[in-house]
């Protein structure tokens, strides 16, 4: 069996970008060869589609799950309310717009978010969560240290996936994702894919993220579709839970 990976995954899914979703996981599932991928799960993004209100949603999410596709926990708002100053500031002026919701949270309030958004989307799969994934990939102090302390077996960032309860590194290199944003970052973000379909063939996992900005480019979505044609040669589609030892247990959160 072929050991390298490719990891999909659709980020902020929640009821707001209901169609967006959609597209992108009929668009995977042709590439990847079924519901072979990820979903990041936003409980109420920017406080405006309240997943727990949201009753046909939460029925097509159980049945995504049902079909085998891994749920993550992905904050809870997902929009950066705090205030920054320093290296950190220039994070979330220059990494995010105003997306990385866990950049500026304390322990306390992190650690509440996290359980908070791993319990309604528990309840509403019927199963636990795959892991957690910050808005934005973007990590300040405190969620570091409630995600060191909380029970979840995956995490990620832009450089790596790792085990929060060890620090335990799974794998390693960067994500491919795509900027709808703006011109200038759409280009960078195809820019930088192409390089990627060149370069990253050597690395043992690799990582693509897609979101519900990038239906509005024609262009994007042609580049993901590239992407994902190249890095499955020679690849096994696989899921997040592959990287994890196989003695490891799973407790509740």
């Amino acid at each position: 069996m072929n050991d390298k990976l490719l990891l999909a995954s659709i980020h902020d899914v929640g009821p707001r970008f209901e169609r967006e979703v959609d597209q992108l996981a009929e668009m995977l599932t042709g590439l990847l060869g079924g519901p072979r991928f990820a979903m990041l799960v936003v409980p109420d993004h920017w406080g405006l589609a309240p997943l727990a209100e949201a009753r046909d949603f939460q029925a097509r999410l159980r049945g995504w799950s049902d079909a085998g596709i891994e749920m993550f926990a992905h904050g809870w708002y997902h929009k950066d309310l705090a205030e920054h100053t320093g290296l950190t500031a220039w994070k979330a002026r220059h990494m995010t717009a105003s997306e990385g919701e866990f950049l500026g949270l304390d322990q306390s309030l992190a650690a509440q978010r996290m359980a908070d958004g791993a319990k309604l989307i528990e309840d509403i799969i019927g199963r636990e969560v795959a892991g957690f994934i910050a808005p934005a990939w973007l990590y300040g102090p405190g969620a570091q240290a409630a995600l060191a302390a909380s029970r979840f077996a995956l995490a990620e960032d832009h450089m790596k996936v790792w085990q929060p309860a060890s620090g335990a590194i799974l794998a390693q290199g960067p994500v491919i994702t795509w900027a709808s944003r703006s011109r200038a970052r759409a280009l960078s973000s195809r820019a930088f894919a192409a390089l990627a379909r060149a370069t990253l063939a050597p690395l043992k996992v690799a990582r693509i993220a897609v979101h519900p900005g990038d239906t509005t480019v024609p262009a994007l979505l042609a580049s993901i579709t590239k992407t994902i044609t190249r890095l499955s040669v020679n690849r096994r589609i696989g899921a997040y839970a592959d990287l994890l030892p196989t003695t490891t247990v799973h407790p509740a959160l």
